[in-house]
């Protein structure tokens, strides 16, 4: 085990223990998986108990991920088993991570994500540009979907360029 994979298994194990004397009750402890790809930090498999954290960016950002990703994926866990089916980001999520981790409570972070980007493709409304992902730009190319504009309404073309 690697120093990091046994900060990783610290940490989620001290996680528990706090959740376990906050509600009075022993939660098993989740399978943690460093085999994520993408732009997502992590993933909690609620039915698994398993947490999926992404490799690229947890070598980038190890003390972030130790800090901030693992405890908020191990929170959806700790929320399913406590209270059931609820929103991913809702209050009883928001509880764990504020009143039983001490954390505050974010939905998404804010490591750079530049060496996990995948090739992005211009698309335009009436009011601006938008980047779409290559699988968004895809399935408009295979005729299986269409994006509009949030703000204006417009339907989204693609301009013909590749930005990155």
């Amino acid at each position: 085990m690697t120093p990091i994979q046994y900060q990783l298994s610290k940490t989620t194990a001290q996680l528990i223990e706090v959740a376990n004397k906050h509600f009075q009750q022993s939660f098993p402890i989740p399978k943690v998986e460093v085999d994520m790809r993408g732009k997502a930090a992590g993933k909690a498999l609620l039915q698994l108990n398993t947490i999926k954290l992404n490799k690229v960016l947890f070598a980038e950002n190890q003390q972030a991920f130790i800090d901030e990703v693992l405890p908020h994926e191990l929170a959806h866990l700790i929320t399913h088993q406590v209270f059931g089916r609820v929103r991913p980001h809702g209050k009883e999520w928001q509880y764990v991570m504020a009143k039983v981790f001490g954390i505050k409570p974010e939905r998404t972070h804010t490591m750079d994500v530049s060496s996990v980007q995948g090739k992005t493709f211009e698309y335009q409304c009436g009011c601006r540009s938008y980047p779409l992902s290559i699988r968004r730009h895809n399935k408009v190319l295979r005729g299986e979907s269409q994006y509009t504009c949030r703000s204006c309404g417009n339907g989204l073309t693609f301009t013909g360029k590749q930005l990155s």
